[in-house]
């Protein structure tokens, strides 16, 4: 357990202290490229199965952070763009404008910043996977539950061939179905409210966000998601990114509460 706290802290001692001016230097996260990995997780990699079932998505995954992560590594985990100017339409640019992020070349100190999960509002998708906490995917008959250790979030992936309902009510986390394609496990998420930010950066969107995730387990101990992120109001095009993640057999979630995690809030509210 020691050495999963070592890498949750690293993790998040490093991401408070990027340079987006660094950052808009480096490649894009839509490329897809492989992230090194370093030696702690070449010995968790030793304890993963050699063989495994493309279509087992159980366990305990965390996003995978190098050790001596350079610029370039870490870009993904400020932005969901990736490089250059994100697609912002005039309603988005003027939202964006607004925004006040903790990270990042706009980043303002923490008592300062507007970011909604700073003040423990869900995180929402696909910001609730640029979180330093592990997430456990539990697979039933009829969904996919993905438990999220960060403040106990959780999403609800119905894989039992029901489409999305025409009145939904917007939520924080949306309406996700799910289905196979190959060794793919498509999720479609719709009926998002537009109190959320996409990234750490303080890209915003409407409750028109439409995201595809592609999660796909490329190794024994590896999962890549890729992300399709569509909002007719907020962005002229759509746009892709990538995270990776790493799965540890031998961890538990533990019990991770936002309002008692004076490392995020340092203002009352």
């Amino acid at each position: 357990m020691s050495g999963r706290i070592k890498i949750c802290s690293l993790v998040l001692g490093s991401a408070l202290a990027l340079s987006y001016a660094a950052l808009a230097q480096v490649g894009t996260s839509s490329s897809g490229g492989a992230i090194p990995q370093g030696s702690a997780n070449q010995s968790q990699a030793a304890k993963a199965p050699a063989n495994f079932d493309a279509h087992d998505l159980s366990g305990i995954w965390n996003m995978t952070f190098p050790p001596n992560a350079t610029q370039a590594e870490l870009e993904i985990y400020v932005s969901q763009f990736g490089t250059g100017d994100p697609p912002m339409t005039p309603w988005s640019k003027e939202r964006f404008d607004k925004t006040k992020p903790a990270f990042g070349l706009r980043g303002v100190l923490v008592a300062e910043t507007n970011d909604p999960a700073f003040q423990c509002f869900p995180p929402g998708v696909p910001r609730i996977y640029l979180h330093p906490f592990p997430m456990q995917i539990v697979a039933t008959p009829k969904e996919v539950i993905v438990v999220f250790e960060y403040d106990h979030n959780v999403r609800h992936v119905y894989t039992d061939g029901r489409q999305h309902p025409p009145d939904l009510t917007p939520t924080y986390m949306g309406d996700s179905i799910g289905h196979w394609d190959g060794d793919s496990f498509v999720i479609d998420t719709v009926g998002f409210n537009d109190k959320t930010w996409l990234d750490r950066a303080g890209h915003p969107h409407s409750d028109q966000l439409h995201v595809v995730e592609r999660l796909r387990r490329i190794t024994a101990d590896r999962l890549r998601i890729d992300f399709t992120i569509e909002d007719r109001v907020a962005y002229t095009r759509p746009f892709t990114s990538s995270l990776f993640f790493r799965l540890h057999p031998d961890w538990s979630l533990m019990e991770q509460v936002c309002e008692d995690n004076a490392a995020f809030l340092s203002f009352e509210h």
